[in-house]
């Protein structure tokens, strides 16, 4: 398994994600973690994404699109991706998807605890 792991280590409202990253590899060894810029091709595959979303209480994992009102455009992240995801499924080419939000507010170990069990109810 392949999961994707999305932020912006410069912004630490956005870094969350990618700061847990070499956690996840130690706790999660036969899976895959790759650091996903959206601003590039968006995979074609089956995708997991885990990414920072501003307005949830808890980690989350979502599998609609819909889901996402039209949001604040913060970076150039937050408009290109909701975007490509939207265009990609219209165009046929997502088919399935995951995106396991992590709040922004949380704490590493906290995150890392929900992310966990939000992983494991993948494998």
């Amino acid at each position: 398994m392949k999961i994707y792991v999305s932020g912006n280590k410069l912004v630490k409202i956005d870094s969350l994600p990618l700061r847990l990253m070499p956690k996840l590899k130690k706790y999660f060894p036969n899976i895959e973690f790759v650091e996903f810029d959206p601003t590039e091709n968006l995979p074609s595959e089956k995708i997991v994404i885990i990414d920072t979303i501003i307005g949830i209480k808890k980690v989350k994992t979502f599998s609609d699109i819909d889901l996402f009102g039209p949001g604040g455009n913060y970076s150039v992240h937050d408009y290109d991706f909701l975007f490509e995801l939207r265009l990609n499924k219209k165009l046929g080419k997502l088919k399935k998807f995951k995106i396991i939000g992590v709040p922004p507010s949380y704490s590493e170990k906290k995150a890392l605890e929900q992310l966990q069990k939000e992983i494991e109810k993948l494998e």
